[in-house]
């Protein structure tokens, strides 16, 4: 089967992964990489063996014929990357999160349908090896029905070195963890009624908050969600999500190293599930680098087949409104009554 042809638009910090994640997850073939600064086009294009590099995003798109384009800019790029590829009608993959405001998302998710185009968010955590087997175990009913749970991010890898716009962020950690933590709560549990939220910024040298708790109700379950950027703990500073839920027959818990263990009225049964090992992988990332590659297998298969994945735009918007609601409880200080 002929392999996708896709640009990647965005050359920084993350694309040096994910672009050789879509080589492990084959099916896809990049042609040609864009960045606003050529040289650093040029660097990406030759470090990759990449046959051609822009520093014009439409000269790209004109002069390339595409499959998809991958969004790998911050931010505040991706809303007239989109814009421009729906204007050619490129389907879209965007790195999360979408955009800095709902509104802005909105009109993204609005101009890929007008267009006819698919569009999906490159929403990883999900995908992630420990979590996928969470998700398994709790849809078995290995532990009951669940009622009450906590999904925790914490970790004191030097983030700022490496992506040092994320110290001009006002509105930081929700945005930039709190999708991935969010999401997988809505993965785990459905749509949540209401939410709750606090927040801090524990340094001086950054715009917005880095230390966040959200509270969630789905009705049947409470969820407890943490987040820090700052907090360095007895296990290290390697990023991992750790959760744990308490069901009518037991418990489960992804806790450190990618153990599972699960308690009933049997015992306690325990297991590992750690990530893919790659060696283009930054150890310090292990377990988000290799969760590319499953959802890029995803993304490949969605644009053969039609039928959408799980991390389209649309489903996406309903994270980001979990975000920006958490925002408008703590500036609130009051719960927010929620209709995803």
């Amino acid at each position: 089967m002929t392999d996708l042809k896709f640009a990647v638009l965005g050359t920084g910090f993350w694309s040096t992964y994910q672009i050789p994640a879509w080589a492990e997850a084959g099916g896809a073939e990049l042609v040609a990489v864009y960045n606003r600064t050529g040289s650093k086009a040029k660097a990406t294009a030759k470090k990759f063996g990449v046959p051609r590099f822009y520093d014009d995003a439409e000269e790209l798109l004109l002069n390339e014929e595409l499959d998809f384009v991958d969004i790998i800019t911050e931010v505040g790029g991706h809303a007239p990357l989109v814009h421009l590829a729906a204007k050619h009608k490129v389907p879209v993959i965007c790195q999360k999160p979408m955009a800095s405001d709902l509104a802005t998302a909105q009109g993204m998710v609005d101009v890929c349908e007008e267009a006819g185009i698919p569009f999906f968010v490159h929403e990883n955590f999900r995908y992630q090896t420990p979590i996928r087997r969470f998700k398994e175990l709790l849809d078995e009913g290995v532990v009951g029905d669940p009622y009450r749970a906590r999904i925790q991010f914490v970790h004191g890898f030097p983030v700022f070195e490496n992506q040092p716009f994320l110290k001009t962020l006002e509105n930081f950690i929700l945005t930039d963890i709190g999708t991935h933590i969010l999401d997988i709560a809505r993965v785990l549990f459905g749509e949540p009624r209401s939410v709750y939220c606090q927040h801090v910024q524990s340094r001086d040298d950054i715009a917005g908050e880095d230390v966040a708790s959200v509270l969630l109700n789905f009705g049947d379950v409470i969820c407890y969600c943490e987040m820090s950027h700052s907090t360095k703990t007895e296990w290290g500073h390697f990023p991992e999500t750790f959760i744990y839920v308490e069901g009518k027959k037991g418990t489960i818990e992804l806790g450190t190293d990618y153990w599972i263990r699960t308690t009933t009225s049997d015992g306690t049964l325990a297991r590992r599930y750690p990530p893919p090992r790659y060696t283009w992988a930054d150890p310090d990332y292990d377990v988000a680098h290799a969760s590319m590659v499953p959802i890029h297998q995803a993304f490949v298969e969605a644009l053969r087949t039609g039928v959408p994945p799980e991390t389209t735009g649309q489903d996406n918007l309903k994270t980001l409104q979990l975000v920006y609601g958490a925002y408008e409880s703590a500036a609130q200080n009051q719960v927010v009554e929620l209709d995803l």
